[in-house]
């Protein structure tokens, strides 16, 4: 169950696409660019909304955009309403005594102006408005509001509400009410997904156990001796191996090829089992969870590693040094396992 509950604004909480498209197309066609309406809109829109501008008008100021999509938000004839379940989520949440955040690239007099017009400002211990980027400023509300990883969640309709939550390491819960279409959101794949916030409320009050998850891991070496280990956020920072969960239909040494070329940018071979674990709500994992921890030992074509956005740094070293690192205990068991039954090369 979690305990902080960060919310995006538009789109998850209050209905202002209509005003928003009216604003977008008033300012393309200060510059001769068509419209869009509303499904070319949500299927082209995304954020930091600079990027969405910059493709459309490249070389155009964002404070000479800005200054034509105020006036025209502002006088635009769609209204902006509270999403159905809306305030009764922040209800729920604050009768179970939740800490509520928000944290929204709208601007921040028209946020401010909508959360004293719709009731709404009690909910919030703190709000972040008009934030470009959010992936800028998820770390700073984590660490000034002291709000555990493993206990908090972001809730947002976008992609890049998603790319928030995982780049500050906590769980991220995509609503399909606002901005993007599911297929896109599922593309970038929340750890949940609700068509509303009132299916939302359901899901957390059953707090029904979720089954375990399959994942796949390789220890891998350079065939010389070296050992490649990565260190990553969602294991308290500790030191691990690269690996995911196995996607339906693949199987088990499909999934490995593909989470290591994802997570490394790295091609192996010469794949062998080495063990299975149990995983069960580890403290050094991010949030409770039930994994199976399907281990392999793998060969890498080279020892250039590019890592994705899950990990933080990398480091090829030989047995002895590896174990010398802040190890997380699935990797340390997973290494005696590898010197007992002397499987390296």
């Amino acid at each position: 169950m979690f305990k902080n509950l960060i919310f995006d604004w538009s789109g998850t909480l209050v209905d202002d696409m209509g005003p928003v498209i009216e604003a977008t197309n008033a300012v393309l066609g200060k510059y001769g660019v068509a419209p869009f309406d509303r499904e070319g809109f949500r299927r082209n829109f995304r954020l930091p909304y600079r990027e969405f501008y910059e493709e459309l008008l490249p070389g155009v100021a964002l404070e000479e955009l800005e200054a034509h999509f105020r006036p025209a938000f502002d006088g635009a004839t769609s209204l902006v309403t509270v999403l159905p379940h809306a305030r009764e989520k922040l209800e729920w949440a604050k009768s179970r005594g939740m800490r509520m955040f928000v944290l929204t690239s709208m601007d921040a007099d028209a946020f401010a102006r909508q959360l004293e017009e719709f009731g709404m400002k009690e909910f919030f211990e703190a709000t972040y408005a008009g934030v470009l980027d959010k992936r800028d400023l998820i770390a700073h509300i984590l660490d000034a509001n002291q709000l555990s990883k493993a206990e908090t969640a972001f809730v947002g309709d976008m992609t890049h509400d998603i790319e928030t939550a995982r780049h500050g390491g906590i769980s991220s819960i995509a609503v399909l009410t606002g901005y993007h279409h599911a297929e896109v959101l599922a593309g970038v794949r929340p750890d949940i997904t609700v068509p509303d916030l009132g299916v939302l409320v359901q899901m957390l009050e059953k707090r029904e156990p979720r089954r375990p998850v399959a994942t796949v891991g390789a220890l891998i070496h350079d065939g010389q001796g070296k050992l490649l280990m990565i260190r990553t956020h969602k294991w308290s920072n500790m030191w691990g191996i690269p690996g995911g969960k196995i996607e339906r239909g693949e199987t088990c040494e499909q999934a490995l090829v593909r989470e290591i070329r994802e997570e490394t940018g790295l091609e192996i071979s010469r794949i062998r089992f080495v063990m299975v674990q149990d995983c069960i709500d580890s403290p050094e994992f991010i949030r409770n969870e039930h994994f199976l921890l399907l281990n392999y030992l793998a060969e890498a074509s080279s020892h250039a590693v590019e890592l994705n956005e899950e990990a933080e740094e990398f480091q090829w070293l030989d047995l002895e040094n590896a174990l010398q690192l802040n190890l997380n205990q699935a990797t340390k068991t997973l290494l005696q396992q590898v010197t007992d039954a002397n499987l390296l090369p």
